[in-house]
């Protein structure tokens, strides 16, 4: 069973070398992902860019064209729990630029018909060493789910 991650845009080493997992986000999503018991393999993820932004640009437009291909997307791969990281994620899968993930984590919600749970984005987790007991409760919370 695959789950599909979204992220707000792929840094600029995963843009350069094509690999959605690089540094940082890699170890944070491994180490959570092996404490419930899956491995990478069971994983994929998507960014909702599909490039990292280099200059400034109209983000709400750019968002919703990215929307378009990322529902296509997930409408080919059917995956069958989708995990939003992060607030860039949330609020652009979610269609609502007021929501968060902090109000949202804990549960799961229907978006459009697919299973969405919310967790912080890997790298303020590692910033923010206080929110990694939470992000590990959202990796339990989905693992229970399944």
């Amino acid at each position: 069973m695959k789950f599909r991650f979204i992220l707000d845009n792929p840094g600029a080493r995963e843009d350069r070398d094509g690999n959605p997992f690089v540094c940082g986000t890699r170890q944070t999503l491994q180490k959570a992902a092996n404490h419930v018991g899956l491995t990478m393999k069971d994983l994929y993820v998507t960014f909702i860019l599909k490039r990292k932004p280099v200059r400034a640009y109209d983000k709400e437009k750019v968002r919703q064209i990215c929307m378009n291909h990322l529902y296509h997307q997930m409408q080919a791969k059917q995956p069958a729990f989708i995990l939003c990281l992060g607030n860039t994620a949330v609020q652009s899968f979610f269609q609502n630029p007021d929501t968060d993930v902090k109000t949202l984590r804990g549960t799961t919600h229907d978006v459009n018909g697919y299973r969405t749970v919310v967790a912080y984005h890997p790298l303020a987790v590692r910033r923010r060493l206080n929110l990694w007991s939470r992000f590990i409760d959202d990796w339990e919370y989905i693992a229970k789910k399944l």
